[in-house]
């Protein structure tokens, strides 16, 4: 009877974890035009928070000065997402393509790509989420000609905001993936 209960327990609890958020499809699409994969739905019934952070984060880089980090000054190391997704916005395509050019640069370069996710929804989820993010990012790196020995995703979910505080403002900022250099 024990056992029974206990098996009830359980998989009442693991239902309950569940997520309706597909994340094995990062939806990146080649330069040729052809998708890769389709973006998965939001579970706060489609409606994307469609705010102005990092509206414009990217100008292009010039690598002609020896490709140097300098070069990339100019250029945001952080790809913003929108709420409970792995989609990259359009507007950070340029910022994506200005690393790719860097860090195809130089072979010996390496990069980290950071996935982060803002306070809400449990630890696990969170990690999964920022990996989700992190591949995305590294992906289309990837798909811009980066080769995979050059680039490792990592998630640290909700673990380490940029902002702190429950706001709206405050949780955009930290739904992102950072570009660290190695």
């Amino acid at each position: 009877m024990n056992r029974l209960v206990l098996a009830v327990a359980v998989a009442a609890l693991l239902s309950a974890c569940g997520s309706a958020i597909k994340l094995d499809n990062v939806p990146v699409e080649d330069k040729a035009g052809a998708a890769v994969s389709t973006p998965s739905s939001t579970t706060d019934g489609g409606k994307a928070d469609s705010s102005a952070v990092g509206k414009g984060g990217g100008t292009g880089v010039d690598l002609g000065q020896d490709g140097k980090d300098s070069a990339l000054q100019a250029t945001s190391r952080i790809v913003y997402f929108d709420y409970d997704s792995f989609v990259i916005r359009p507007e950070f395509q340029s910022v994506i393509e200005a690393h790719a050019r860097f860090i195809k640069s130089d072979k010996a370069r390496k990069v980290a790509i950071e996935g982060h996710t803002d306070e809400r929804g449990g630890r696990e989820y969170n990690l999964a989420l920022g990996q989700k993010r992190a591949e995305a990012v590294r992906r289309a790196l990837g798909l811009l000609g980066v080769a995979e020995s050059q680039m490792e995703a990592v998630s640290f979910g909700k673990e380490k905001p940029a902002v702190l505080g429950g706001t709206e403002a405050a949780m955009e900022k930290n739904r992102r993936a950072e570009i660290s250099y190695r």
